[in-house]
């Protein structure tokens, strides 16, 4: 699976430990930072999403230091369902009934342990499909 995985500088740690933890297994487009210094959530989001939206990826993973500011500006981009997850449970909901194709984490709230298995269950879990379907079509307005 190749995922485009970008986070703020307070995710920088984070990030870098997720490519080096599954790079064996996955191709990571990393869209920055290259440095913990402080940096604009917004920026990265936005060059992450659009490495997704010219298809160059089949996932995106963001981190920032609460995952509200990342997964917020994934979200204004049309198709985007970014959803924020800090334990493993919300993240296999996420994907089987949101086909959430983003994940923010939360990189001062979670360990890495955790994180881990949350990527995991981001990478492995499907969409279940079905009734949320339609669920999902009505996001961007689709009825």
């Amino acid at each position: 699976m190749k995922i485009s995985i970008a986070s703020d500088h307070a995710g920088f740690e984070l990030k870098s430990y997720l490519i080096s933890s599954f790079s064996a297994k996955h191709i990571f487009i990393d869209s920055g930072p290259s440095s913990n210094s402080s940096v604009d959530y917004p920026d990265y989001a936005h060059k992450a999403v659009s490495e997704y939206k010219k298809k160059k990826c089949d996932r995106i993973i963001l981190i920032c230091g609460s995952g509200n500011g990342i997964q917020m500006s994934a979200n204004k981009h049309k198709d985007i369902r970014c959803a924020l997850c800090w334990t493993n449970e919300i993240t296999e909901m996420a994907r089987l009934h949101n086909d959430a194709n983003a994940l923010a984490l939360p990189a001062r709230f979670i360990s890495f342990p955790v994180a881990i298995k949350i990527v995991n269950t981001f990478i492995n879990t499907p969409f279940e499909g079905g009734r949320h379907k339609k669920r999902i079509s009505k996001i961007n307005g689709k009825q």
